[in-house]
């Protein structure tokens, strides 16, 4: 059972919460975890965290709690394995387009019999060799780590049936990009990116895959209807530049009704 399962078996009918860190800042995790959130979303697709950046953002992460995810650039064997050594509990891909991206994704990721997965012995994820029998902790790993992958064009939704299809692989919805690949790019909120995923939700239901995606908050509504298992909610950027602006314009506010007062009354104080 993945770590993932384990959390939403706790808390039968309630979505995780998380937010996406785009920057390596331990701080920013931190006061996600203490706000109460519950996964970390570590971006290496859009965003210059390295590897080394990424498997200490787990370590804190899953110290504080949270369940972490770490999305990779595509499922390249470099891509795929340097992140599994990470040893997050989810490891996510875009742009999965057809069958062969999942298959890919699950040879890099399962060691054998599942997959071919590279054998490294002192990765965080191995426990740097801890283990009584590696034999055992590959398989431990086998089961833990869950595999995910985003739909997020026209082509992946018209063939989300038979990309639920695949064995061990959950699915992540990408409304962004979706609205872009629908022709209403900026709208993740549109009724054509709804109704899309309204039909991938289904599709992944009727082959017992986790679902996942991320939001602005005039969506959440809609996404937690879906009934989904994890919904991102911010990131750092977001959060940074939403604080800076709200207390930007209250002191604004401040300014302008000061300024007010003193031209009603040139007497007052400057």
């Amino acid at each position: 059972m993945t770590r993932l399962q384990r959390l939403l078996r706790a808390e039968p009918g309630k979505p995780l919460l998380g937010v996406a860190a785009y920057f390596y800042d331990p701080i920013f995790i931190e006061i996600a975890a203490r706000l109460g959130y519950d996964a970390a979303w570590i971006e290496m697709e859009h965003a210059p965290i390295s590897f080394g950046e990424a498997a200490d953002l787990c370590r804190i992460a899953q110290g504080l709690g949270l369940l972490t995810m770490i999305r990779v650039p595509d499922c390249r064997r470099e891509s795929v394995l340097k992140a599994a050594e990470c040893g997050p509990d989810i490891i996510d891909v875009p742009m999965a387009n057809s069958p062969d991206v999942l298959r890919g994704l699950v040879a890099e990721a399962r060691f054998a019999p599942l997959g071919a997965r590279g054998a490294f012995s002192v990765s965080r994820a191995m426990h740097y060799g801890l283990v009584d029998s590696l034999s055992a902790a590959q398989q431990q790993i086998n089961g833990e780590l869950c595999l995910m992958v985003q739909i997020e064009t026209r082509e992946a939704a018209a063939r989300a049936e038979e990309l639920c299809a695949v064995d061990g692989v959950d699915i992540f919805i990408g409304p962004a990009d979706l609205a872009a690949s629908l022709g209403v790019p900026g709208e993740p909120g549109h009724p054509l990116v709804r109704q899309a995923a309204t039909q991938i939700v289904a599709a992944a239901r009727r082959y017992g895959k986790h679902v996942a995606s991320a939001a602005g908050s005039a969506d959440f509504a809609f996404w937690v209807d879906q009934g989904i298992d994890v919904l991102f909610c911010t990131n750092d950027i977001v959060a940074l530049r939403t604080g800076a602006e709200l207390a930007l314009r209250h002191a604004k506010a401040a300014v302008a009704q000061r300024q007010v007062a003193v031209a009603s009354d040139p007497g007052a104080p400057s």
